[in-house]
């Protein structure tokens, strides 16, 4: 495989992955970016979830 300048040895766009960590860094200074990861959970989802993996480290305790 002939080496590309702008991409590592696995193929990654080096000027897109710096793009996108410029633009996190912006959206984290403006407040953007807890607000976005916030937006997109479903609470009750995750207290569910949780409770499932308490059960179930209660129950292999038990064991």
């Amino acid at each position: 495989m002939a080496k590309q300048p702008n991409k590592t040895a696995a193929g990654t766009n080096i000027q897109e992955v710096r793009q996108q960590n410029a633009q996190s860094a912006q959206a984290a200074q403006a407040g953007q970016f807890a607000t976005e990861f916030a937006a997109e959970t479903n609470v009750q989802h995750v207290k569910q979830q949780n409770a499932q993996a308490e059960a179930r480290k209660a129950q292999n305790v038990n064991q």
